[in-house]
């Protein structure tokens, strides 16, 4: 019989018995492949079964398995079965789920089993048991087939084992992925017989493995720019709230030869993980393009403020300007400040702009705002890019061309460069990798891939501030050229390196767990050197009386500014309360959330507080005065 049905579940499985596949329990611990009859294994432990091919010698599967049988070292053989439709080896444990129709006595249950030479293992209940075959039984199979045609069981499920699906993170397996260099530099490129230099990259794959994903799709990326072609395939799907600067539309313009640059800009910072073409730093954030850059006080405040307005996480801007005649004026100054502070609810958002292209030694005038997070470019070999503006401005610098490129999607409207011969028109060495996609580089190519990384950054922590989001990537870059290039850790040409994303997620994440382990009431925090400062505050006495939500207890003075300039932040609008009392003979600060006239309304807070990862309790304001 090499088909049968059994139950499993809340269904019926269609079972086919493999032809090549069995299982063996042995009575040695040798491996299975020393064995003679043995020709491979491919599972140690399957239902307590090693499954394993046999040497056939043109015997059928039946026979040759009723010879190794014969075998002083075999303890059990069974056969491997597949579900219709599935190519993941099955294998019976030997036990039988059985329950019986109600009304049927122990006695009859036993005639039943005996029937079948099953063993009792396990009692669940009157009607339902637990039933073991032994070596003169039929296979497990094949009996729970046959019970449930008696008519005293109501239900004969055998143990099934089989393997499940490991959802473990694995690199997308888009077909350019190994094309870009800038996310994992192995020190060569498929089809390409330049060498470049292995670890000069980004350390993007290795954040995504210690994210174990790809990021969130929650963190929204915007990108101000022109020449966005949203019906590309490594776009399409995660376009959100798009504007256009300059028809005042959400109906983005499209098709016009002059403007493709926005397109390979985000690309490399959110290109989907689709199975095809390439990818990007955060392949699940969300994309919202802006398009229509503009010099214009009136636009400038109009584009950043619509980010902020629509939830924009990310701002990355690959343009602006080292003209004298076009510093910024106090409006664009205020625009971008207001969205670096008043952005994600308070936080502020992440402003990326690239320090240009020029070979200056200064920056961008954009890239030079306090709020900015300012992008130079490294190359392929980790060096820096001639082309890279330098200054005291430069916050950080990513990799992009200067000696082999970066590989971007290409707007379907783009036209191409005409290189020296003519001949390079997409691609640096000529070799066509397909109409969608183009050679890229630049600071335009190196501000969204650190935009990118950002929004690994909030994904791993997305309480942090843009501030912090600014620390962390300027606090964990690599220092590449020269160490007597940099002065206190800083570069007028790498900034404070070249970003590793890797080791950014890394330092988010240690942040984040830090933030959640919060002392309960009866526990002090210990002293931490951060408790220094300076702080702005008013002090008023507040009535016993009321409930609050208590958020934590210090010892040490200077936890207690840091934690309530935190919660201020966090929680703005309710009023943070610092209680002074003994624990121990020692002071101690409790910092209590809220004042409330009734333990309901603490309760809500409450509730936003929990959202936030943060234990708290309501308590009682008349009980601490």
């Amino acid at each position: 019989m090499s088909k049968l049905t059994v139950r499993s579940g809340k269904s019926e499985l269609a079972l086919k018995k493999s032809q090549s596949l069995v299982g063996l329990k042995t009575a040695s611990e040798e491996p299975a492949e020393q064995k003679g009859f043995v020709e491979t294994e491919l599972h140690k432990n399957l239902g307590g079964f090693q499954i394993v091919t046999l040497k056939k010698d043109g015997e059928d599967i039946d026979a040759k398995l009723d010879e190794v049988r014969q075998d002083d070292d075999v303890e059990v053989g069974t056969h491997v079965y597949f579900a219709e439709g599935s190519n993941k080896p099955l294998v019976a444990t030997g036990e039988i789920f059985i329950t019986f129709a109600e009304g049927v006595s122990e006695s009859e249950q036993r005639i039943v089993l005996d029937e079948y030479k099953l063993e009792l293992v396990e009692r669940r209940s009157p009607d339902r048991v637990i039933a073991r075959v032994t070596p003169l039984s039929p296979n497990p199979l094949k009996v729970a087939n046959a019970l449930q045609q008696v008519s005293l069981v109501k239900l004969a499920e055998p143990d099934l084992d089989t393997l499940l699906d490991e959802y473990a993170f694995s690199i997308p397996a888009d077909d350019m992925v190994g094309q870009e260099w800038h996310l994992q530099n192995s020190g060569s490129l498929p089809g390409v017989t330049y060498r470049i230099r292995a670890g000069a990259d980004a350390k993007v794959v290795d954040a995504w493995k210690r994210l174990d994903g790809l990021g969130s799709e929650r963190v929204v990326v915007a990108l101000i720019d022109n020449g966005f072609d949203l019906n590309h395939p490594d776009l399409r799907t995660k376009v959100i709230r798009p504007f256009d600067i300059w028809n005042q539309s959400p109906n983005i313009s499209m098709g016009d030869s002059r403007f493709t640059h926005g397109t390979p800009c985000a690309s490399v910072a959110v290109a989907v993980a689709n199975g095809r073409g390439m990818v990007g730093a955060a392949p699940n954030a969300l994309f919202m393009p802006v398009s229509g850059t503009s010099f214009s006080n009136r636009a400038t405040e109009q584009m950043f403020d619509y980010c902020v307005e629509n939830g924009a996480d990310i701002i990355s801007c690959s343009w602006g300007t080292t003209d004298a005649n076009f510093s910024l004026g106090s409006v664009k100054e205020e625009a971008i400040a207001r969205a670096a502070r008043n952005g994600r609810n308070g936080k502020g958002c992440v402003i990326l702009f690239a320090t240009g292209n020029d070979d200056l030694d200064f920056v961008n005038f954009y890239a030079a705002h306090p709020d900015v997070i300012a992008v130079g470019a490294s190359t392929s070999q980790d060096a820096y890019a001639s082309y890279s503006n330098r200054g005291r401005e430069v916050s950080i610098c990513a990799p992009s061309n200067g000696d082999w490129p970066i590989l971007a999607a290409r707007a379907s409207w783009d036209e191409g460069l005409s290189w020296e011969t003519g001949v390079f028109k997409f691609y640096r060495d000529g070799r066509d990798r397909g109409a969608q996609y183009k050679h890229f580089g630049g600071t335009s190519s190196s501000t969204p891939l650190v935009a990118g990384i950002c929004a690994l950054i909030l994904s791993a922590n997305p309480d942090l501030t843009a501030r912090e989001v600014k620390e962390i990537l300027q606090s964990t870059a690599d220092k590449i050229g020269s160490p007597s290039e940099y002065t206190n850790g800083h570069s007028v040409k790498y900034g404070y390196g070249r970003v590793n994303a890797d080791k950014a997620v890394a330092e988010a994440i240690r942040r984040r767990d830090k933030d959640k382990v919060t002392p309960t009431p009866a526990e002090v925090e210990e002293p931490v050197a951060s408790g220094q400062g300076l702080f702005r505050f008013t002090v008023e006495r507040q009535p016993s009386k009321g409930w609050g939500v208590q958020a934590g207890v210090y010892a040490e003075y200077g936890n207690v500014l840091i934690q309530a300039e935190k919660f201020q932040r966090q929680f703005s609008g309710y009023p943070v309360i610092v209680n002074i009392n003994e624990l121990g003979g020692k002071t101690v600060y409790k910092i209590i959330l809220g004042a409330f006239d009734t333990v309901d309304e603490a309760k809500k807070l409450q509730e936003k507080v929990k959202a936030a990862g943060i234990s708290s309790f309501p308590t009682d304001l008349s009980k601490l005065g």
